[in-house]
């Protein structure tokens, strides 16, 4: 077991976060990298090869085309933001000079600890180490480390250019400077900090699973279909979008596997992964991305 090997005051910490090194280009890491690039960062976006790294690169410009076009963004802030951002195939390059590095890679713990390992090598010694999970546990990750203080948990919702909160995750030994450091980041790119401790789905993640199980298991059972499923969230609790079209949005594959790490974790039924979602990810029915969930696209 890993003993915590620093203090707050043993972080040399950055007073502002300058630059910032997203490993993972995909949905969420490209999501991230926009987002700091617009207000102001120097972002590094880096993944295993040269196609996806342009592929997030790409997804960014998108996302800045959409918000000029809306009128969210001039044309001259989004060239400015364009600027600021570039793209990296080695983990420690794009860490090199980073005041904070975001993982966004798959959730699987054995690669996060790898990569975390490697950052911690490469990065500068005042660096944050933030991961992106949205339900691992954060001091398991850190325990990778020989500095677990500087880590914590940034959890973005996606869309980040639209979705307002950052669930910031304290870990066993995470300093009260790296939370405090993690937080004025959050909120100078426009974010919602909430702050919650290390368990597992942090807040969000273990109430979004709950309500999105049980909603399927309502579809399951022939209780309304998805579109009334989602309309009485929508209508009759004001969220701005239903459990089962947001599951289409963030990919059946990674709910089930949430579901099945919760209830690993927890134990109870709630997050026992209903059968309907087990057969839709076997018949490849993911959601959004491969055009057929709840829903298709």
């Amino acid at each position: 077991m890993i003993a915590p090997q620093s203090l707050p005051d043993e972080i040399p910490m950055t007073p502002e976060i300058k630059t910032l090194a997203v490993l993972g280009a995909g949905t969420m890491g490209h999501g991230i990298a926009g987002q700091a690039a617009r207000f102001g960062c120097t972002v590094v976006l880096n993944d295993i090869d040269e196609a996806r790294v342009q592929k997030g690169l790409d997804a960014v410009r998108a996302t800045f085309r959409t918000a000029v076009d809306k009128g969210k963004m001039t044309s001259d802030e989004a060239a400015a933001s364009l600027d600021r951002l570039r793209g990296e195939v080695s983990v420690e390059a794009a860490v090199a000079s980073a005041d904070l590095v975001v993982e966004a890679v798959p959730e699987q713990m054995p690669l996060k600890r790898a990569l975390f390992e490697r950052v911690e090598a490469a990065a500068p010694a005042h660096a944050l180490l933030g991961t992106n999970t949205s339900s691992l546990s954060i001091t398991e990750i850190a325990s990778a480390t020989k500095t677990p203080a500087r880590v914590v948990g940034l959890h973005f919702f996606n869309p980040v250019a639209v979705m307002p909160l950052l669930e910031i995750v304290r870990g066993e030994h995470t300093s009260d400077a790296v939370v405090a450091a993690a937080r004025a980041f959050g909120e100078r790119i426009q974010k919602t900090c909430i702050v919650v401790r290390d368990s597992p789905g942090f807040a969000t993640s273990r109430l979004g699973i709950a309500l999105g199980n049980e909603a399927m298991r309502m579809f399951e059972e022939g209780v309304a279909s998805a579109e009334d499923i989602d309309k009485a969230m929508v209508l009759g609790y004001r969220h701005p979008i239903g459990p089962l079209a947001l599951t289409d949005l963030v990919g059946l594959d990674v709910r089930l596997a949430i579901s099945e790490h919760l209830h690993r974790e927890l134990g109870t039924d709630t997050f026992r992964p209903p059968q309907v979602l087990r057969r839709m990810v076997r018949a490849g029915k993911l959601g959004k991305k491969t055009g057929e969930g709840f829903y298709k696209y």
